[in-house]
């Protein structure tokens, strides 16, 4: 484990393996380095590239400081690309992707690579309440973590209220809870993005070679706003990995996003 400062003076924590070219991997929602699935991703990619996974501000062993900005989370990819040599190939999940995105607008990343960030672009899902951001900091402001998880599972990811009770015995539910203080960063990431309305073209600045991917086994809703993001983007290709879901497998990933930054 290494550590890079952030423009802010954060700590950044991250980890380098593997050789060829630098890819930097982004996590999304509650995941960190030792409990993501960009772990099992990196070593599938150390044999072609040189690739970094770090710990978003506030989990792991990264460290925080407000008030929180996305510009900020920006700028701690800007650090992490900074120590990979100045420029780097970038791959975003869910929130991630979302970040991944907007990070490419101002730095060097030759190509980009998006796997189902959280879009809501139509009426095949309940949109996300328009008071969901000040509630979930008002519960966060209450001490009130595991409330915050649960709503982020049913109101923001759109699990069944069944799946999340199921989900509160087991003992990662503990780990999501640490990391709770974070979901309003991931709140913000994505914004205006889970509206149920169609995409703007947002990004005229990303004309970079992107790949928009989604799991054949997704739900519809996500799988829509994949394939939305793929048409608003400037140079952008869409890709269905048959079979599957958001939960996406390290072995069916891996050889895509290497074609794709080999190409």
């Amino acid at each position: 484990m290494t550590t890079t400062t952030s423009a802010d003076g954060t700590k950044i924590a991250y980890t380098r393996t593997g050789s060829g070219p630098a890819l930097v991997l982004v996590d999304g929602a509650m995941c960190y380095r030792g409990s993501s699935p960009n772990d099992a991703l990196a070593k599938e990619l150390a044999a072609r590239f040189t690739v970094y996974t770090y710990d978003r501000r506030g989990r792991g062993e990264s460290t925080d400081t407000g008030p929180y900005t996305v510009a900020r989370e920006v700028e701690d990819l800007a650090a992490v690309v900074k120590e990979a040599g100045g420029e780097a190939f970038l791959f975003g999940i869910s929130s991630g992707a979302a970040l991944a995105l907007e990070a490419a607008r101002s730095l060097p990343a030759p190509r980009l690579a998006l796997y189902e960030p959280p879009f809501v672009v139509d009426n095949s899902r309940p949109r996300v309440p328009v008071d969901y951001a000040t509630r979930l900091d008002e519960a966060l402001k209450e001490g009130k973590r595991g409330k915050a998880v649960k709503m982020f599972m049913t109101e923001g990811v759109g699990l069944s209220g069944v799946t999340v009770a199921l989900m509160r015995i087991m003992p990662f539910w503990a780990k999501l809870k640490r990391v709770a203080h974070t979901l309003p960063y991931d709140t913000a990431v994505v914004g205006e993005h889970q509206s149920g309305h169609p995409l703007p073209a947002a990004w005229p600045e990303v004309k970079v070679p992107a790949l928009a991917i989604d799991g054949g086994r997704s739900p519809e809703w996500m799988r829509n706003g994949v394939a939305s993001l793929a048409k608003v983007l400037p140079s952008a290709e869409y890709r269905t990995l048959p079979g599957q879901t958001h939960i996406v497998k390290a072995p069916a990933l891996a050889p895509v996003l290497t074609e794709f930054f080999l190409a």
